[in-house]
């Protein structure tokens, strides 16, 4: 097996600092929407290309989409407080305005870390900010979960706190937090679980960062 091919420093998170990740309440944030299929009261949505879904009628997706109403092959929905409209095959992409900067605003945690939902391929993921990793990196369960094929991605070894451990490198089509989008970002995925993934430098290094205390904030760089 390759080894090597990272190394990377993962704090050691204590369980209360855990619980508290997982208990935090998750902001929506807008989203591709396309409408795949149309049953009795349902619609089978693809969001920010991940896998097709169904969602009944007044159900709201983590990304902040729900369904208002369905009219024959119409669906009416409500993405992040915009009322749209699709027929079967449609699609909507949620977009800043002309102009605008594609940036998001972190807030900090009682100690301090800053923790945020983003999507990875589409699917919804909880974030640490870590700029000490050196890529995005997720537990084996999320990898399966989002739908990553990731033994087949390059096999080495992660420098942990706790020591090495085998991991692999692979690609992800999309990594989004907020209205910021990058595509074809290096990840790593531990065969182990992770209690939050991380935001590492393959996703940070192509924004602005400004710490300002209790607040960061994320540019996208153009």
């Amino acid at each position: 097996m390759a080894t090597g091919f990272m190394s990377w420093q993962w704090m050691r998170v204590p369980y209360s600092m855990v619980a508290a990740m997982l208990c935090l309440p998750l902001a929506a944030f807008a989203a591709d929407v396309g409408v795949a299929g149309v049953f009795p009261g349902k619609a089978l949505l693809v969001i920010d290309g991940g896998a097709p879904r169904l969602v009944a009628i007044g159900q709201r997706t983590a990304e902040g989409v729900r369904v208002l109403a369905i009219d024959g092959e119409t669906v009416v929905l409500d993405v992040n407080g915009q009322k749209r409209q699709l027929r079967m095959g449609q699609s909507v992409v949620s977009q800043p305005a002309a102009g605008a900067a594609q940036e998001v605003k972190l807030a900090a945690d009682a100690r301090g870390h800053f923790v945020t939902q983003g999507a990875i391929n589409g699917q919804v993921v909880r974030f640490l900010v870590d700029t000490g990793a050196t890529m995005v990196s997720l537990g084996a369960a999320d990898a399966t979960r989002i739908g990553i094929d990731w033994r087949q991605g390059q096999p080495g070894v992660a420098q942990t706190a706790n020591g090495q451990a085998r991991a692999w490198k692979v690609r992800l089509d999309t990594v989004r937090v907020g209205e910021i989008v990058v595509h074809g970002v290096d990840g790593i995925v531990h065969e182990a679980d992770l209690p939050v993934a991380l935001l590492g430098m393959s996703f940070l290094s192509r924004m602005e960062i400004r710490n300002e205390g209790s607040t960061m904030t994320l540019k996208k760089k153009f």
